[in-house]
């Protein structure tokens, strides 16, 4: 097992490497990763299921076993966004700009990759692949630091994916995982200050919250998800109806699950009891507020603050029955996580309104939340939804993970 040390180094060798890899190269080696998955993916589910007892001997929560678990349709869909990112355009070596200056300078702007870039998350192995791939596609090498509950699966999978480079004869060292999984190699990780170009945390509140917080390297924050789903006074119910559900039952340990439902006073007698009968097949526990406990009765626990700001990750949500647009968007900008927001409304004005006032990462009208996601926006596999406001916010793709420098074409020109 390689120590930290060691895999920065072989990461910052192989940064060279992989910096000057035309794009036919990657897409070869992305490819090559793609099909090794899908040819191994008996092994990545023995793997995974070692990683699924343990977590259920520990006690981890359903919500938590379903983002850890791995079969082959998901294996599957993890090769297809491989597939998809080989796919997309190359970033690197891309002109943004160029333009000519009184002093007869060609001044221009061109992506060039970040260098090596580190990620650090928690039950969910499907990082392994998604990051890995995006980051060779963005032509830097990265380190994956996943969390213990996943360590039979990342460790399968970045033995398959460095083998798979290697047998193409572009450098494995492209993909490093670290094995040690204590918190003491993340805290190492945190403060690889002139090894690590940038560090980007992928998981729950604590874990964001510890790197933000104790990191001396650059870091992206990616955010936690409490989302809301607004009905408008003039929205069309049964759509509302389908759009919460989707947004809530789908898959709700997910960070674009919707946490929280507010609806207009003058449709909540009509739509919280279809809302109601919407997410009880789920089992969906509700915490409302005192005009919903009117309307939906002794079923609904009393919200609280608390369970307004709660990302609940499993079969709960928060309800509030609001009198007015500007209430929604004022409740929506105290509690939400700055991550994905909707309202349903056939109303333009209304739809603007949210639009342009709620602060947030991805704003919808009309449709669920479930779509803020880098597969769905197009971008292939995705690293982590932005939820802050430099660099990159929303669902980071390629472009994320690049940087710029200036490119300067001169014929003598001194100051």
């Amino acid at each position: 097992m390689r120590d930290l040390m060691q895999i920065a180094a072989d990461a910052n060798k192989a940064k060279r490497t992989v910096a000057k890899l035309g794009t036919n190269d990657k897409n070869r080696g992305l490819l090559a990763i793609a099909d090794a998955l899908e040819a191994h993916a008996d092994e990545i589910i023995a793997a995974n299921q070692t990683d699924i007892e343990a977590g259920r001997a520990s006690g981890l929560s359903e919500g938590l076993i379903d983002r850890l678990m791995l079969d082959k349709p998901r294996i599957k869909g993890i090769a297809e966004g491989c597939r998809q990112v080989a796919a997309l355009p190359d970033p690197i070596g891309e002109t943004l700009w160029m333009r000519r200056t009184p002093s007869g300078l060609e001044i221009g702007q061109k992506r060039v990759p970040m260098g090596v870039i580190g990620i650090i998350y928690e039950a969910r192995p499907n990082v392994t692949v998604d990051a890995a791939a995006l980051c060779f596609k963005a032509g830097s090498a990265c380190i994956l630091r996943g969390g213990k509950e996943a360590f039979h699966s990342s460790l399968c999978l970045t033995g398959l994916m460095r083998a798979a480079l290697a047998a193409e004869g572009l450098p494995e060292n492209a993909i490093n995982l670290v094995e040690d999984t204590t918190r003491e190699s993340a805290n190492r990780m945190m403060r690889l200050n002139g090894s690590l170009d940038v560090l980007i945390p992928r998981g729950g509140a604590g874990l964001i919250q510890s790197v933000v917080q104790n990191a001396t390297v650059p870091v992206i924050e990616t955010g936690t998800g409490n989302c809301h789903v607004y009905v408008d006074a003039s929205a069309d119910l049964e759509m509302a109806k389908s759009i919460l559900v989707n947004a809530k039952c789908q898959r709700p340990s997910v960070c674009n699950a919707a946490e929280s439902l507010l609806v207009h006073r003058d449709v909540a007698e009509a739509f919280l009891p279809m809302a109601a009968a919407g997410l009880a097949p789920s089992g969906v526990k509700i915490h409302g507020c005192p005009r919903t406990m009117e309307i939906l009765g002794e079923a609904v626990l009393p919200a609280t603050d608390e369970d307004y700001g709660r990302e609940y990750l499993g079969f709960e949500i928060s309800c509030k029955v609001v009198d007015s647009l500007d209430e929604a968007i004022d409740h929506i900008n105290r509690f939400n996580t700055g991550h994905s927001e909707c309202i349903v409304t056939r109303d333009y004005a209304s739809s603007q309104r949210f639009l342009d006032e709620v602060d947030a990462a991805a704003v919808y009208a009309n449709a669920s939340t479930r779509f803020t996601d880098g597969f769905e926006f197009g971008f292939g596999a995705e690293i982590g939804i932005s939820t802050q406001k430099l660099h990159a916010r929303g669902p980071m793709g390629l472009t994320a993970l690049t940087s710029t420098k200036f490119v300067v074409y001169g014929n003598g020109q001194v100051r």
